[in-house]
């Protein structure tokens, strides 16, 4: 990266710090008190790297798997795991299980249609646990592949190649959900009370990835990342990434932008603290999962980017009763992060407790984690090969 900076460094001149155990590492809290108190070039001269961290609902996850073959072999076309459905229009015993995929003889949607208890989310969880799941898989068989069925117990060691492939998540920005009808709204933000009695929102606001990295000038192709406790990549721009948002001053997005495909590095070194299986009344399954980015401070625009504060992070409020189906993208108001916060936000008058989808805890302690591998020279930063545009 180049400028007309104060400060230069490259990611392998920090790599080499790191190796020798004398890198400054903070998480993104601390960096915010850092550059409010020394300044962006201070602040970028004297710090290496950030971590940030987030612990969210991500729908669009789920883990790749193949459950290997015993003869005779098997090319399976429909396959499940404790009678979740994946998806097996791949190789011979190769399928996909995605964590908003409901489970098809769920107790609980027989009583309530809806309203699901177990799904894809769940299962990855348990594997992850290293708790035993039943696959099961169908076949209509070939000449080469004449085994029709096969049923058995399996936990993660059994399987083959298991990666986690997320299409979709580290949303920059999200929506803050309220509900101006007269009913409750059961939605992926969860249930919107009507009346305007409560404001559910998400994201990690100042420890979240891409608010540290606005334009992505260090987040690209490449880059490690902490993905549920393991080693993973980002692999390019998520689903629904928007290249040219509209942004406030700081240069935050206002509305939902940015997004990241993740892939993660070996499942079996996941740990589920950082993985949990969710279900939402009246919307069904999904799952939150931890992702930590290290920011590399390459100069003072990087460090000025990465002491961004809650109170500067603007999030648009929506109605999800009247809007949000037929007006995606009609905003009521926009609030700062900061008074979300706070535990209640203000609309038309009203004062509207605040329900946080994300674990700021968890994020933290992700953010945390990722700071304790650099430190101790267990984690490396990378090299982008290829940016993801945002502008």
């Amino acid at each position: 990266m180049t400028g007309t900076y104060k400060v230069n460094k490259t990611i392998q001149e920090i790599n080499n710090r790191i190796k020798e155990g004398k890198a400054a590492v903070v998480n993104a809290e601390e960096m915010v008190e850092i550059v409010r108190a020394e300044g962006k070039v201070n602040a970028a001269k004297a710090i290496d790297v950030v971590t940030t961290g987030t612990f969210s609902p991500m729908c669009s996850s789920g883990i790749f798997f193949n459950f290997g073959q015993v003869p005779p072999p098997i090319k399976a076309s429909r396959v499940w795991l404790n009678n979740v459905p994946c998806y097996a229009g791949l190789a011979g015993v190769d399928a996909y299980i995605g964590v908003t995929e409901p489970s098809e003889d769920d107790p609980l949607n027989k009583v309530y249609p809806g309203r699901f208890a177990y799904g894809g989310g769940h299962v990855v969880e348990d594997l992850i646990a290293g708790k035993s799941v039943r696959l099961r898989a169908q076949a209509y068989g070939t000449d080469c592949y004449p085994r029709k069925a096969i049923e058995k117990d399996i936990t993660l060691k059994d399987l083959f190649n298991v990666t986690m492939v997320n299409p979709r998540n580290c949303y920059q920005n999200y929506n803050c959900a309220v509900n101006m009808t007269s009913r409750t709204i059961y939605t992926y933000m969860g249930p919107i009370k009507p009346n305007l009695r409560n404001a559910n929102f998400a994201t990690a606001g100042q420890l979240s990835p891409l608010f540290n990295d606005p334009f992505l000038k260090t987040i690209g192709v490449g880059t490690r990342i902490f993905i549920a406790g393991a080693e993973g990549y980002v692999t390019g721009a998520g689903t629904q990434h928007v290249e040219k948002p509209q942004r406030n001053e700081r240069g935050i997005p206002l509305t939902p932008a940015g997004t990241l495909m993740l892939q993660s590095g070996n499942v079996s070194d996941m740990d589920p603290r950082y993985f949990r299986g969710l279900s939402f009344t009246g919307y069904g399954c999904t799952a939150s999962v931890g992702v930590g980015i290290p920011i590399p401070i390459l100069n003072e625009e990087i460090a000025w980017c990465t002491g961004i504060s809650d109170a500067e992070i603007q999030m648009p409020v929506k109605d999800y009763g009247h809007d949000y189906p037929n007006g995606i993208n009609k905003v009521l108001a926009h609030v700062t992060f900061e008074e979300l916060k706070s535990g209640s936000i203000s609309i038309n008058g009203e004062k509207i407790p605040t329900v946080p989808m994300t674990s700021h805890i968890i994020s933290l302690e992700i953010a945390n984690k990722l700071k304790d591998w650099i430190t101790k020279g267990e984690f490396l930063l990378t090299e982008p090969v290829e940016k993801i545009e945002s502008e």
